[in-house]
């Protein structure tokens, strides 16, 4: 099995701090909090598969290379802005925002359910760093990215070997796999990424300045949707149709990715409007 990478392969010594993005930056600071806080996720899924061994092995690994990710975006932000503290903006994220740890069974109604969800997020972090790599210019950053967006490639296939196990047991129909699916699609939008924008780039700045989820959201979402071209879209797409096991080549795939893509700069232009409307306001 070949060594996974730590921080020690990245070339630190390329940073260039010329080509920092203030936008990507901001980007950046949120995603490390979302991928240092992995460890809540495994004890959830220790919970929801506490009898099956071999996924819990992998589950465990994945998380370590979650949490490595975290760490790696953070210590480049802590580059890029000497004034960011990783430690103590995750911290700040981890009082305010916590992964419901209490539950016993998935929250997606059975185990394949909560596979077909685990691939869709892997197919939205792949998707992001790849379009993060894609956008950003600066040298430390892109090699970050790279190596991260492969890991997440391969997690996807992790989840979707476990998934395939579980789907002869649990059998779930079309309906339900394209429910759990988009549904978790739609979550993206849910107070995780908002609160870990606010804990990385508003509290740093403002401690008493409360948190409002819209207003963290919209700032988290304007700034990361604009990293996507169709292409990065076009994967994303056809992975979540592999997922919810749908064909993901034809004209209703490939429909369905500019449909999504057409989604997406949508959401980005109205996103625009309602920052240049709440900077009027202001």
């Amino acid at each position: 099995m070949a060594r996974h990478w730590t921080l020690d392969d990245i070339p630190w010594d390329r940073f260039d701090a010329a080509q920092v993005d203030p936008d990507i930056l901001a980007v950046v600071k949120a995603a490390s909090m979302v991928e240092a806080n992995a460890a809540d996720y495994v004890r959830y899924l220790e919970n929801v598969f506490r009898d099956d061994e071999e996924f819990l092995k992998a589950a465990r690994a994945w998380g370590v290379e979650e949490e490595q990710h975290g760490a790696a975006l953070g210590r480049w932000a802590e580059i890029a802005d000497p004034g960011f503290s990783f430690a103590d903006s995750l911290a700040e994220f981890r009082r305010g925002f916590r992964v419901p740890l209490d539950s016993e069974s998935s929250i997606r109604g059975s185990r394949a359910g909560e596979l077909i969800a685990r691939q869709v997020v892997e197919t939205g972090t792949s998707s992001f760093y790849s379009a993060l790599r894609d956008a950003s210019d600066e040298p430390v950053l892109k090699e970050i990215c790279r190596r991260i967006a492969i890991d997440e490639f391969f997690h996807y296939q992790l989840f979707q070997k476990h998934f395939r196990r579980y789907r002869e047991r649990d059998r779930p129909g079309i309906l339900e796999r394209l429910k759990v699916a988009l549904g978790r699609v739609q979550e993206a939008e849910d107070d995780e990424l908002a609160y870990a924008y606010y804990a990385a780039n508003v509290w740093p700045r403002d401690p008493a300045h409360p948190y409002r989820r819209e207003e963290c959201g919209r700032d988290y979402w304007v700034r990361a949707m604009a990293l996507y071209r169709p292409r990065h879209i076009d994967s994303a797409t056809r992975m979540i149709l592999r997922a919810a096991e749908l064909k993901a080549n034809g004209r209703l795939a490939d429909l369905a990715a500019r449909g999504a893509f057409a989604l997406v700069r949508w959401r980005c232009e109205r996103l625009r409007r309602d920052v240049a409307a709440a900077a009027r306001a202001a």
